[in-house]
């Protein structure tokens, strides 16, 4: 049985799922990771080998199978493959006010054509009894991003998770992003960008709240 197969056999009898943007390094075990680079190289082949590439006498592409393996599975899908990043935290003392952090780097995967999704993020929090450390907040949502997906559920799972770990109900996330999918194919339109907002607690209810996020984001270097 292939490893891709062992891994999706332990997902199903554990009941959990295994969508493009979810993370299953629980369930990939120790040395198996190599083994299914190796698998998804020789898949890839055949992809080469269908679109009519001579890949055994162009110098080009004689090793691209092996390259496009090594970045799915330790580049730019690692989200799914490589466990969370450990996320310390520390005491609140006493610090009562927003603060933000950003931009933060995107660089994701469109589930939908496997295209690229380049942009930025940020992101508020008003604190309770812990804070995390302000690397974290990067660490965390590059963790997220790389995984195919849409921006809409990018959003929601950055939110989600940082809620988690900061352990507060005040949670803002602000993502802008260009896609491939859209400069390279289709309409081709190389001006449009995406933004998309997560606004919990405070910043949900409180206008001013909101409005002061917005702002210090506008004030931070590569708003746009």
């Amino acid at each position: 049985m292939s490893v891709s197969k062992l891994i999706k056999q332990r997902l199903k009898e554990a009941g959990k799922r295994f969508h493009s943007n979810d993370n299953i390094s629980e369930y990939i075990k120790e040395g198996e990771l190599s083994a299914l680079q190796e698998e998804v190289q020789e898949k890839m082949q055949g992809v080469l080998d269908s679109l009519v590439i001579d890949t055994e006498n162009d110098h080009n592409t004689k090793e691209t199978a092996k390259r496009v393996a090594k970045m799915y599975v330790n580049e730019v899908f690692g989200g799914r493959f490589m466990p969370p990043p450990r996320v310390t935290s520390f005491p609140n003392m006493g610090y009562k006010s927003m603060y933000t952090s950003g931009p933060i780097s995107i660089r994701s995967t469109c589930a939908h054509h496997f295209q690229n999704i380049v942009g930025q993020c940020w992101v508020g929090i008003i604190p309770n009894g812990e804070v995390i450390g302000l690397s974290k907040f990067n660490r965390l949502v590059h963790h997220i991003v790389e995984r195919p997906q849409i921006q809409e559920e990018m959003t929601s799972q950055i939110a989600s998770e940082l809620k988690k770990y900061a352990k507060t109900e005040h949670i803002a996330v602000v993502v802008k992003a260009e896609h491939h999918c859209m400069t390279h194919r289709g309409v081709r339109e190389h001006e449009s960008d995406m933004t998309t907002a997560i606004m919990n607690g405070a910043f949900s209810d409180d206008p001013a709240t909101r409005d002061e996020f917005y702002k210090i984001c506008m004030s931070m270097k590569g708003h746009g």
